[in-house]
């Protein structure tokens, strides 16, 4: 009975002592998150140009529609948009309700039909004429312009470098302030954002003129933003 308490009770203290070498063993760190930000000149843009058609009769909705939005597709090839940047990204058919202005009765439902095609802009200087283009040709539904650089490559880099450095200055800062020591980096991740749209939109109905002049359009500069967590251990 004594050998078997014997071995009990080392085996707890063992116990007891492999767990409290594991908890010391557990390194004190510090968690820092960094940001690097770089802004380019845009020099691609990114646009859903769109064609709305409303009858009561459908065939006659879907027939306008595929006659306005062939025309618009001709017309941005013609102004010089390629072929392969010209993309369909939505097209549907659906009803609407129709009510009396009056005394707000329902006089029937209208088909309305939409054909929208993401149109990839590679001489941002002819963007303005571009839209007037597509409107004379029928567009009449335009929206989320978005800005692009189409290499990113060195930029984003620049930007990770400078969320790195903005990240190892932090740190050093904080760890003087708490009287401790930095030591090597057990971790690091990031996350890059992507550019805002800007919205040029008109809504839908029927086709519209052109204007008289090119759409003013002002591209601005474009924001890439990239954010790092990284992980140290404290001496």
């Amino acid at each position: 009975m004594r050998t078997k308490l014997s071995v009990f009770v080392l085996g707890s203290v063992l116990a007891l002592l492999l767990s409290a070498c594991g908890t010391a063993a557990q390194p004190r760190t510090l968690n820092i998150s960094g940001n690097g930000t770089v802004y380019l000149t845009p020099d691609i843009a990114y646009i859903y140009i769109g064609v709305h058609n409303e009858d009561p009769a459908i065939a006659t909705a879907v027939s306008n529609n595929n006659t306005q939005t062939t025309a618009l597709v001709d017309a941005l090839k013609n102004a010089g948009v390629a072929a392969l940047d010209i993309q369909t990204s939505n097209f549907s058919v659906y009803t609407t309700s129709q009510y009396d202005k009056v005394n707000g009765q329902s006089t029937g439902t209208t088909y309305a039909v939409d054909n929208t095609v993401y149109v990839t802009v590679r001489d941002l200087t002819k963007l303005g004429s571009l839209l007037n283009t597509a409107v004379g040709a029928g567009a009449n539904n335009i929206n989320s312009i978005t800005f692009d650089v189409a290499d990113k490559t060195a930029a984003m880099a620049q930007a990770r470098q400078k969320a790195m450095a903005n990240a190892s200055s932090l740190a050093s800062e904080l760890a003087q302030t708490a009287g401790v020591k930095l030591g090597e980096i057990q971790d690091i991740t990031y996350s890059d954002n992507s550019p805002i749209p800007y919205s040029y939109g008109m809504g839908g109905g029927g086709g519209a003129s052109a204007p008289n002049t090119s759409v003013p359009i002002q591209p601005g500069l474009t924001q890439i933003t990239v954010t790092v967590s990284v992980t140290y251990t404290l001496k």
